[in-house]
């Protein structure tokens, strides 16, 4: 029976691995667009790995693994928000500055508009945008339910929409334009 129980936890313990290794970068990316700090995303991406590795025996089957990484990864990003303070604080002695990462001004500017959305409505936003989840899959993965996905991602694309006008040269006019089941902008008379 020992011999069986070891077997078993080397094969999940393979296979947690094999699965960590193919989805740890997405799951950084996800975070990255969460926190706007590369080492924030890291602490919450192996924060979710642990958790995952702690509950692998449970979610091993296949089409259920993504889905539940995504749940853990977003609420532990709220839950970190939630506290106030934070865990480590800098030394007196600061390593050298990183090299700045190459990226369009657009691009820098839509992830600053991003960052200042308030926690739970920038995990909604990524979530339904960037993960292109729908409102029933991003409610399941914040634990709440459709109706605050469907507030929390108006009331984010209107925050958006309001620090990214479309007189401001910078060619979001095309990004932000309606799409499918978006209702058109309003204009100033409000009709």
């Amino acid at each position: 029976m020992r011999h069986w129980r070891r077997t078993r936890r080397a094969d999940l313990d393979a296979d947690f691995r094999a699965w960590a290794l193919a989805r740890q970068a997405h799951l950084r990316r996800s975070a990255y667009l969460l926190c706007r700090d590369w080492h924030l995303a890291e602490d919450l991406t192996q924060n979710t790995l642990a958790k995952l590795y702690a509950a692998w025996h449970r979610i091993n089957r296949g089409d259920t693994r993504d889905a539940y990484a995504r749940r853990v990864l977003y609420r532990t990003f709220v839950d970190e928000t939630r506290r106030g303070y934070r865990r480590e604080y800098p030394g007196d002695d600061l390593p050298e500055a990183a090299a700045p990462e190459i990226d369009s001004e657009l691009r820098v500017t839509l992830l600053d508009a991003v960052a200042l959305l308030p926690p739970r409505c920038r995990a909604v936003i990524v979530l339904r945008f960037w993960e292109d989840l729908s409102v029933e899959d991003t409610a399941a993965a914040l634990g709440c339910t459709t109706g605050t996905v469907k507030s929390q991602t108006s009331r984010g694309l209107a925050a958006l929409r309001r620090r990214l006008t479309v007189d401001d040269g910078a060619g979001f006019g095309a990004l932000l334009a309606t799409g499918p089941g978006m209702r058109p902008a309003r204009t100033e008379t409000g009709r």
